[in-house]
């Protein structure tokens, strides 16, 4: 189990940075990376993705020091946790499609220009995606039980609460009354009647 557990919470870390760091890149930048043709755009985003991710495998062995073992609590924590994640997963992937999902709209606008989602889990909530993300995150926290997972989960909400910032400052630019009535309509992350 010890094995699992640490293997996880590696692919876990190794995979954080480059999901919540990319964003950083495609967003504020979204006009820049539109100029260039899609392909080009996600061969370097490949890139960068494994320079993020290296660091992390090389200082693997102090980044994992603090190991608070094999805990079946924290793991029926974590079930609940993904279990919560793949419901609003499952919902979300009614409307979400992949190419959405990829950044398409962002990086390839002419070709792909993507309409507001509105229905679905997006009438209860505006960002049900990045929900999902923080409970998946905290799942696998929660069954790795490394110190260092528990500190990426918390620096992981702050890092997708800004990244919800830049992609609604997006949508309103993309969509104008049409973002702006549904924002004002429907929560960011809270839904008023409780409802996954």
């Amino acid at each position: 189990m010890n094995a699992v557990r640490y293997y996880v919470a590696l692919i876990t870390l190794m995979s954080l940075v480059p999901a919540v760091g990319l964003w950083f890149v495609i967003h504020p930048f979204g006009a820049h990376w539109r100029r260039l043709p899609a392909g080009v755009t996600y061969a370097v985003m490949g890139l960068v993705t494994v320079a993020l991710m290296v660091p992390v495998f090389l200082l693997r062995g102090p980044l994992l020091a603090v190991d608070y073992g094999t805990s079946y609590g924290t793991m029926a924590l974590a079930i609940v946790a993904l279990g919560l994640g793949s419901i609003i997963a499952w919902k979300r992937k009614r409307h979400l499609t992949f190419k959405i999902l990829s950044g398409l709209p962002q990086v390839s606008a002419g070709h792909y220009p993507g309409r507001l989602l509105t229905e679905g889990i997006y009438g209860t909530v505006r960002h049900p995606r990045y929900i999902e993300v923080a409970l998946w995150v905290l799942g696998y926290a929660l069954i790795a039980n490394f110190l260092a997972l528990y500190l990426g989960f918390l620096l992981t909400l702050p890092g997708l609460f800004l990244i919800v910032l830049l992609e609604e400052r997006e949508l309103e630019e993309r969509f104008g009354d049409e973002w702006r009535n549904y924002a004002a309509r429907v929560p960011r992350f809270i839904p008023g009647r409780l409802s996954l």
